[in-house]
């Protein structure tokens, strides 16, 4: 493949709205194997937040807490009968509510640290 196709430019700029919404975010690849040798880009802040997955047809987006999550502007799209996650699949062309998308990661933090701080408390 000669160069990056749209797959790779969705992940990245997936990367730089979740770094902008939350500019304390780590980022780190984790489930490296043989078939993936790269790696899944995992967000992390106070746990993990979500992962980008590159698949043929699209870029997913799953966020761990994603059941407990506001989505007032129906960005998740996949995994809607999971009991705890949520995922954003986007397809090539498909447009991102970029605003949302931020909100959505700022509330994935929110829950996170409430969680750590509540796990404190006890």
């Amino acid at each position: 493949m000669a160069g990056r196709d749209w797959r790779h430019e969705t992940l990245n700029r997936i990367r730089e709205l979740i770094e902008h919404a939350d500019p304390d975010v780590s980022e780190e690849a984790k489930w490296v194997k043989a078939s993936n040798p790269a790696g899944v880009p995992t967000w992390s802040h106070d746990g993990i937040i979500c992962t980008g997955e590159i698949y043929k047809d699209k870029v997913k987006i799953t966020f761990m807490h994603g059941a407990s999550l506001d989505d007032p502007a129906g960005l998740f799209n996949a995994s809607l009968d999971a009991g705890t996650r949520r995922a954003i699949d986007i397809v090539d062309g498909a447009p991102l509510d970029e605003q949302a998308f931020e909100a959505v990661i700022r509330a994935a933090v929110e829950l996170n640290v409430g969680r750590v701080a509540a796990k404190r408390r006890t």
